[in-house]
């Protein structure tokens, strides 16, 4: 998300293609999520609603699945492919799960930071606030992996109004709290143009947080909705696009989801009209491809 009358935005024109000539980016996504101590997540397996006051033990316990059988699963499945994937890491599992997270970073699959917790969302926070957690965030996820995380995803997909402002003054290549598009932007302040931050869209076609927990599809109909995108979507309309397909770790983590996350990599991986990558490697490509860029029109 980015304000028009602060920032200058450009978009990719109809002639953007993907590396080799596709007209379909896909990232595998990973979302290692976890919560402030003290905090559990809003949503969990349950029906019944806590009353208000109570932590929620059961909601919490479901989540931290993701660290202790989750990651390791879906990352095991993506070497199997040979696939790297970008994983959304909250700073406080540099603090609870570092040697987890060094691995991570060891077996080449992008780090994106996530916020300190889930809990922990831009939109709360005045400038001050929000700088001080990106800078945290940042600073825990370094001091275990040695290198700064380059791309940003806020929870629930939500920064601020200034969140791309305060991200490239803090050196980030590219965030992806913007769902206004399904191609990358680039993202430049008015006031200070030397600094400029890909906005990578976060699509959410294909999430199996939605898709299985809010709306209850069985884990399998997602398989058939990837695959109606990729054999549809350019016989409907030729304009190249992005596609994410994302997988959270306490989610499809599990047996009963693992192997939809399996197939839908095999899927992608079988066709040659598609590009995959991470989200570094879009942004990367994006700044190289500035004759595909042009500046917003309203």
């Amino acid at each position: 998300m980015s304000d028009s009358r602060t920032f200058r935005v450009q978009r990719a024109t109809s002639d953007f293609r993907w590396p080799n000539g596709a007209r379909i980016g896909i990232v595998f996504n990973l979302a290692y999520e976890a919560w402030s101590p003290g905090k559990a997540p809003g949503i969990g397996p349950m029906g019944n609603v806590l009353q208000p006051g109570f932590f929620d033990t059961n909601a919490h316990s479901w989540a931290s699945y993701g660290a202790v059988r989750g990651i390791q699963r879906l990352t095991r499945i993506a070497a199997a492919n040979d696939v790297k994937t970008s994983i959304m890491v909250n700073g406080v599992l540099a603090e609870t799960h570092p040697t987890v997270l060094k691995e991570l970073h060891a077996a080449g699959h992008e780090i994106v930071a996530h916020s300190y917790g889930m809990d922990v969302i831009p939109v709360y926070f005045d400038e001050a606030g929000e700088r001080a957690n990106i800078r945290r965030t940042g600073d825990l996820i370094a001091a275990v992996t040695g290198e700064r995380p380059k791309g940003w995803i806020s929870p629930r997909g939500t920064g601020s109004l200034i969140s791309p402002k305060l991200l490239a003054e803090e050196g980030y290549v590219w965030f992806g709290d913007c769902n206004d598009d399904d191609l990358p932007s680039i993202i430049t302040q008015k006031d200070a143009p030397e600094q400029c931050i890909v906005g990578i869209p976060l699509t959410m076609d294909v999430n199996d947080l939605p898709h299985s927990i809010r709306y209850g599809n069985a884990p399998a109909t997602l398989i058939d909705q990837f695959r109606a995108i990729l054999d549809n979507a350019n016989q409907a309309d030729a304009a190249p696009f992005m596609l994410d397909v994302t997988a959270h770790t306490h989610v499809f983590g599990r047996p009963a989801g693992a192997w939809v996350y399996d197939a839908m990599i095999k899927l992608a991986r079988k066709r040659d009209d598609v590009w995959i990558g991470t989200r570094m490697e879009i942004a990367k490509y994006a700044l190289a491809q500035g004759r595909w860029f042009k500046d917003e029109v309203f």
